[in-house]
């Protein structure tokens, strides 16, 4: 198959350009923002300018009677017309040495309008619904909130300590959950016969995502019925949600319609005040409502990520063999504990086991609230943050003991002869040569020619520092998907999915796919997503699991469609049907060279018939992506600030599909993971709880120029479980940025005699690091 779709067929490994890419850069595409319209009412938050505060009263007088002005609404309207909250997230997933009567400590209802008390900076008090968006906005800024501030604790490690104050009355000491998982007693036990043990203090850093479109909801409702139309993963999802716990209406009443989405990375997944209070303000003013929200405004009031902190102790036997690793994390929760708040934290803590043989592991996990906004899954869910925290012990341990860190992890590295191999946390590798992956990586990376390059660095006055860091992720086992395929007489081909893009190239990969499966041109293939009412059911985009799940489904349903295409073919070759076969793409006549194509088949349905396919597929189990990143790091000692030099990045993603479209994947995480190490970090005042990082002057993401040509390379090795092959790939290049970059800071810092060093590793903090060895 040739980059325009023409040419011959097999899917897998060819470099298909984007279909989305020519309307996209043509400023063709339709966000949430496009779908507004001039008949629409706007409205405007009001947030709470405290962390934490009795509300007094609300004096909405002046904004009501401001031109143009349609409602002020507020919590206490809210709860008269007897409207439901956000759901918190659970249950709490169980692992091996999870107790089964483990579960939430506390778990607070989530009105979408604050009644009472405001928890964080950003929190919603009012909404103004007005004939536009300058009326709303002026007329929001009339909204008079009288408070009673009160103390508020925002650090993650302080709100856990005794004293700190409450976010909520009912959750002593801040406690949201404790979960734990693995076989405690087995840990203790090999540390008390351990010859070696090393601890290692560290954090993940608050992140606030910065997708490139902000959060947009536009809601309706017209004859009982409502509709909302959004930027989101999961519009399903988002649809039970408001039907079954907000609205108490049957699901058939609530529709939800994505667009183009400009960027989630799991941020978008989860239901938002702001999706409920449109569609609330369009059933009392009977207007179509629209709220767009600006970036500052997400600055405060957008679901944020990671913010854990860990202590966490490896033991180690005379010869250096792991014995046990022990973790302790405290999560941040935030004000309210989001939709799927509690997933990062806990259940992709399997990814802890890494790359090693690690005989026994025990994780224990307090979730706290704090006066921030609530945190919600992201790019790689608590798969990255594991990954971080056991590539820098395992750095650490190396260091602490007097060990080369090449050797430690040879030592300890799982080969393919050990396959299957059941982890401590309960996962099954069956796949993945590890040894090869870091001696390739390294070679890629010249690692034999660092010292050199060392060298001439410190000639300079400059500090060089070299890194790496395994990954081995769980994905794609935990859902099914459904695929729904429409051929119509002009030989075009419809495939409707419950997945949803969000700029990872759906359209793309799933018309490779069919065009494969079916024998029709990659262009006459169109994909649907984003219509609960067209699209029966679907989970959603998360996990790296679009093309993992959706492609056995697509493939269920082209086997469906060919079969009820069966009998046209057999019309069209004048044979019976159980003499006709469909391979290589087209229906043969079996032992003949007599043939037609699918798209010829349609020609002979009526002019307005639809012939269909169907197609479902849950895994079994997970597959395990893996890979070795490996960064290179040069410092100005004089002012701290540091450059990253080179980058390289082996993976094993199973099958690959279209290695063009890896590729950016595998582009846009590594540079998530090395934003999160260099510079991302949401901050608070520790007095007021006011955001101080709330723009871009103030919060730092990677540009393009602070990044070197990154050097990717595959080498795969097939999903035994997988009927394709196929691993995933959407948040391996997150998993191993962020560990490798500090693992090559901290390199060189100790070269130079520093001391400890955490993200984001700012040039101030790279300095003080240098002078505190």
């Amino acid at each position: 198959m040739s980059p325009d779709g023409t040419a011959a067929r097999n899917a897998f490994g060819q470099p298909m350009r984007r279909k989305e890419d020519l309307r996209l850069l043509l400023g063709q595409g339709r966000f949430t923002a496009d779908l507004v319209a001039p008949a629409m009412a706007q409205a405007a938050m009001v947030r709470s300018a405290h962390a934490h505060a009795d509300i007094l009263g609300i004096d909405i007088a002046a904004a009501a009677a401001m031109p143009g002005v349609l409602a002020v609404l507020t919590g206490a309207e809210y709860a008269a017309d007897g409207l439901g909250g956000i759901s918190p997230g659970g249950p709490l997933i169980r692992l091996p040495g999870t107790p089964a009567e483990q579960g939430f400590l506390f778990r607070p209802e989530h009105p979408a309008l604050a009644r009472g008390r405001v928890r964080y900076v950003g929190e919603t008090v009012a909404m103004v619904v007005a004939e536009t968006a300058e009326q709303a906005r002026d007329a929001a800024e009339a909204v008079v909130v009288e408070y009673a501030v009160r103390p508020s604790v925002t650090d993650t490690a302080a709100a856990a300590r005794p004293g700190a104050p409450l976010v909520w009355d009912a959750a002593p000491g801040n406690a949201c959950f404790r979960w734990q998982a693995g076989d405690e007693a087995a840990v203790e036990a090999a540390f008390a016969g351990a010859a070696h043990t090393v601890r290692l203090e560290t954090l993940n850093n608050r992140i606030h995502v910065a997708a490139m479109e902000t959060r947009g909801a536009i809601g309706s409702y017209e004859a009982g019925r409502y509709t909302l139309a959004t930027g989101t993963q999961m519009p399903h999802g988002l649809k039970e949600a408001l039907a079954d716990e907000v609205f108490r209406v049957p699901r058939d009443d609530m529709r939800v319609t994505v667009a183009d989405v400009g960027g989630s990375f799991g941020i978008k997944n989860a239901l938002y005040p702001e999706q409920v209070l449109v569609l609330w303000a369009a059933r009392r003013t009977g207007r179509t409502v629209a709220w767009i929200g600006e970036r500052g405004d997400g600055f405060l009031s957008d679901y944020q990520a990671r913010d854990n902190v860990y202590s966490a102790e490896l033991a180690l036997d005379g010869d250096y063999r792991f014995l046990a690793l022990r973790v302790a994390s405290v999560a941040a929760i935030g004000a309210y504990l989001a939709p799927k708040g509690q997933l990062s934290p806990t259940a992709n803590t399997p990814a802890l086991a890494g790359v090693y043989r690690l005989p026994a592991i025990h994780v224990a996990v307090t979730g706290v609230f704090s006066h921030t906004a609530p945190t919600e899954v992201y790019r790689g869910a608590g798969r990255p943050e594991s990954v971080y925290l056991l590539e820098r012990l395992v750095d650490h341990a190396a260091r602490e003991l007097g060990l080369d860190r090449l050797e430690l992890r040879r030592r300890n590295m799982l080969r393919p002869a050990e396959y299957p191999h059941r982890t401590a946390l309960g996962l099954t590798y069956d796949s993945g040569d590890f040894p090869r992956m870091i001696d390739t990586a390294l070679l890629r990376a010249d690692h034999a020619g660092f010292p050199a390059r060392r060298a001439a660095a410190e000639a300079q006055g400059k500090i060089r520092g070299f890194g790496w860091a395994h990954y081995c992720e769980r994905v794609a086992g935990s859902w099914g998907e459904s695929a729904w395929l429409e051929l119509r007489p002009d030989g075009r081909v419809t495939a409707l999915l419950g997945s949803m893009s969000n700029g990872q190239g759906h359209e793309t990969a799933f018309a490779q796919l069919l065009a494969d499966q079916l024998g029709v041109d990659f262009n006459d293939i169109d994909v649907v997503q984003g219509d609960t009412d067209r699209i029966p059911s679907g989970h959603g985009t998360g996990g790296s699991a679009s093309i993992p799940i959706c492609s056995v489904a697509l493939r269920e349903a082209s086997i469906d469609l060919i079969a009820k295409a069966l009998p046209l073919a057999a019309d069209a070759l004048e044979a019976a049907p159980v003499d006709v076969a469909f391979e290589d793409g087209a229906f043969r006549i079996v032992g003949t060279d007599r043939r037609v194509t699918l798209s010829a088949v349609a020609g002979r349905l009526p002019a307005d018939a639809m012939l269909g396919g169907t197609g479902a597929w849950k895994p079994d189990g997970p597959t395990f992506p893996n890979g070795c990143h490996v960064a290179e790091v040069e410092i100005d000692p004089e002012t701290g600030a540091w450059t990253l030099e080179r980058y390289t990045m082996l993976h094993d993603f199973g099958r690959v599909l279209n290695p063009m479209m890896l590729e950016g994947q595998l582009q846009g995480g590594v540079a998530q993971g090395v934003g999160q190490a260099a510079m991302e970090r949401v901050v608070h005042d520790p007095e007021s709880g006011q955001v101080l990082s709330g723009s871009f002057m103030d919060y730092q993401i990677p540009r393009a120029d602070e990044l070197p040509a990154l050097v990717l390379e595959t080498l795969p090795t097939n999903a035994p479980t997988h009927p394709l092959g196929i691993k995933g790939c959407g948040e391996a290049g997150a998993a191993g940025g962020a560990p490798a970059v500090m693992n090559a800071l901290v390199d060189a810092i100790a070269h130079a005699g520093g001391g400890a060093l955490d993200m984001p590793a700012t040039p101030e903090r790279v300095w003080r690091a240098l002078r505190r060895g």
